[in-house]
């Protein structure tokens, strides 16, 4: 039985459908998360893909606009689960620790949207639940992130433009060194990828 699951956590048509796309870091992201799912396919891991929504607020998050579902390109496999969150982490709103606790997962692979966001909130969770978690921030996208006191309607120009705004790499480099020794192990995509198969202890 396999003990590491892939998360593909919020890769989805909803983050392409707002202006600040323009500026994401990975505008491959569903390129360098298909090199994880294929890599986890081939080792016989579990893949759980998680899905963002926001029922009702007639936003890009709202299941009836049409924009939750997966970037193009993605694509679960028959059996692999398809989880539902309206928290930003992808634990407190579904079963996804009773889905690993039957599938005996030890180890968590962390990708998705954003790296900030939903993939850092979920990694610190699932640490504290216990889980070994590998946090590959290649296969994480992420936009440049507004000071707080700008007005939550700014164009992506004012955002820009501001220098108190934080740009993509700077965004990536914070959330590395909070997780890294304490909450995961940061990988590259080439490492994760290239993981050979593991023989279980029995």
């Amino acid at each position: 039985m396999t003990q590491t699951a892939l998360i593909v956590i919020d890769v989805q048509e909803s983050f392409r459908a707002r202006p600040n796309w323009q500026a994401v870091n990975h505008p491959d992201i569903a390129d360098r998360v298909g090199r994880l799912v294929r890599a986890a396919r081939d080792r016989g891991d579990l893949v759980v893909w998680v899905l963002h929504t926001e029922p009702g607020t007639g936003g890009v998050f709202d299941p009836a606009n049409g924009h939750v579902r997966l970037i193009e390109g993605l694509q679960p496999a028959e059996g692999e689960p398809v989880l539902t969150k309206t928290a930003h982490n992808a634990f407190t709103t579904t079963n996804l620790q009773q889905l690993l606790t039957q599938h005996g997962i030890r180890e968590l692979v962390i990708s998705g949207i954003r790296t900030e966001q939903c993939c850092e909130t979920t990694a610190r969770i699932a640490f504290d639940l216990g889980y070994d978690v590998v946090f590959v921030t290649e296969a994480t996208a992420t936009t440049p992130l507004p000071h707080w006191t700008l007005p939550a309607d700014a164009s992506l120009e004012e955002v820009l433009a501001d220098p108190r705004t934080l740009m993509p790499a700077t965004v990536v480099e914070r959330t590395e060194y909070a997780l890294a020794g304490r909450f995961a192990t940061i990988r590259t995509l080439d490492e994760q990828a290239g993981l050979s198969r593991m023989p279980v202890a029995s």
